[in-house]
């Protein structure tokens, strides 16, 4: 596994350097946001690590560029900043996931491991996967139905695909925040349920048949009936 770690505290980033290269992987270092996204532009990760608060361009930008340029790129971002809002920030900028500061560095392993696995899980899918007239191509990253096409944001995008390798079964909310969210992510909050009516709205709400469907105490389930 090779991991680009975008970290400006330069005490911390030889701390996580030795932890990771001690489980056998490779490891890249920028010590800034342009470093960051020349490495990233650059070289193939499995992984890339952000830290937010970088000089020349902040963590939430660089991810949205890298997302931009690679799309299937996983990002983790690590970071001091903790409320809800700021991983909203992070996770609209396209983040997989997101780690405050301080952490455990085994939790960091295991979740760059997650990532690394998930990304190779999707790596395996077909091109484009269909539900009734809604199509997703996963290497364009682009979603269509009845031929129109549908602008989602990156965190949207990566909840319709889950939903859509799962088409036919309920998945709880539990599913969604281990699997599209964060690995601890606070299911007591409805952010979950608030991304589901953003798209809702988007595949749903202008065609026929729905397609999203809420089944009460237990999750959500795309299928076509």
């Amino acid at each position: 596994m090779k991991i680009l770690l975008v970290e400006d505290e330069v005490s911390l980033a030889s701390f996580i350097r030795k932890g990771v290269e001690s489980e056998g992987y490779e490891i890249d270092l920028a010590y800034d946001g342009l470093m960051g996204q020349r490495l990233a532009s650059n070289n193939p990760y499995d992984v890339i690590v952000l830290d937010v608060n970088l000089p020349h361009i902040n963590g939430f930008d660089l991810c949205r560029h890298i997302k931009q340029e690679s799309p299937g790129q996983a990002i983790l971002m690590l970071t001091a900043l903790d409320s809800l809002t700021d991983k909203e920030s992070g996770f609209g900028a396209g983040a997989d996931d997101y780690l405050v500061k301080p952490f455990e560095f085994r939790e960091l392993i295991l979740r760059i491991k997650a990532l690394a696995r998930r990304t190779s899980d999707f790596a395996g899918l077909k091109t484009v996967l269909r539900v009734a007239d809604l199509a997703l191509d996963t290497k364009a990253h682009s979603v269509t139905r009845a031929g129109r096409r549908i602008d989602l944001t990156a965190r949207e995008y990566a909840l319709l695909e889950y939903l859509m390798i799962n088409q036919g079964r309920t998945v709880s909310r539990v599913d969604i925040a281990e699997k599209v969210w964060d690995l601890h992510f606070d299911t007591n909050t409805n952010v979950i349920d608030v991304y589901i009516n953003y798209l809702r709205k988007k595949i749903d709400k202008e065609f026929s048949p729905k397609l999203l469907h809420t089944i009460v105490g237990m999750g959500y389930v795309l299928r076509d009936s």
